[in-house]
């Protein structure tokens, strides 16, 4: 596993669509610092476009990546390897490189321009965390779906409508169930809802951070309202690590599946 991991994250370091990656997020870094003296606006600037392209980004390369080294997944099945380690060795590398296109992309601009030694620090630290977790989350769907469907064009049609799905039609959906249902106590369901969607969790938890509940919208509003500051920055983190580990374990089931 270890040796495939390593492989899968020299071939994506290789590519040009990680340093093109890369290097969007330092020019836009770049830009908004020039734009703006103060870091608090940067960081919610940042907050605005990484909740929308980590995700499409990290479902679009680990679908793709998964197609284009098919046969290279053919090939190691038939050694005497374990379909679990051939599959987590490659997601592993590929998650591995993604994170490391953010924290240099982003981090490597703040951290000149003294985010150190400033008070939105932990803001810089929460932002890189949702930023690599969001990578993780949706680069796990798409290893998910490319598994399971053979094709490459429906993989990707799934993938592309899965993120457009949590990141502009499941608020919309949502919203329109908030109307029609309030007449009806709604706090216990809004907050069952919120864990449904891992990008919300995000903005929320970075936005709950900030101390900003003008731009947190209701479920924010109500998460903050109905569990408190602290224990609802606990319980977005456990929704998100859940969003990790039920993917993990299913892609773990698929692979002792196809083993036996």
């Amino acid at each position: 596993m270890q040796k495939i991991l390593k492989y899968s994250f020299y071939e994506m370091i290789r590519s040009r669509w990680v340093f093109i990656y890369t290097g969007f997020y330092l020019l836009a870094t770049m830009a908004l610092l020039l734009l703006s003296n103060d870091l608090s606006k940067v960081l919610i600037s940042l907050t605005n476009i990484i909740i929308v392209l980590t995700p499409l980004i990290g479902i679009l390369f680990g679908t793709i990546y998964y197609y284009n080294s098919k046969e290279f997944i053919q090939l190691l099945m038939a050694q005497a390897l374990s379909r679990w380690s051939i599959f987590i060795g490659m997601y592993m590398g590929m998650a591995l490189a993604l994170c490391i296109s953010i924290v240099v992309g982003v981090g490597f601009p703040l951290l000149i321009y003294g985010v150190l030694g400033s008070p939105e620090l932990s803001i810089f630290l929460l932002l890189i965390t949702m930023a690599c977790s969001l990578s993780i989350i949706f680069s796990l769907i798409a290893f998910l779906i490319a598994m399971k469907y053979d094709e490459k064009v429906k993989g990707l049609s799934i993938s592309i409508f899965i993120w457009l799905f949590f990141a502009i039609i499941y608020d919309g959906v949502f919203l329109l169930l908030l109307l029609s249902l309030k007449d009806y106590p709604l706090d216990k369901l809004t907050i069952s809802l919120i864990t449904l969607n891992p990008i919300d969790l995000a903005r929320i938890l970075i936005l709950m951070k900030l101390d900003m509940s003008a731009m947190m919208g209701y479920t924010g509003a109500v998460l903050s309202k109905f569990l408190g500051r602290n224990l609802g920055i606990i319980f977005v983190s456990v929704s998100l690590l859940l969003w990790t580990l039920i993917p993990l374990w299913r892609m773990h089931k698929i692979g002792m599946k196809k083993d036996s």
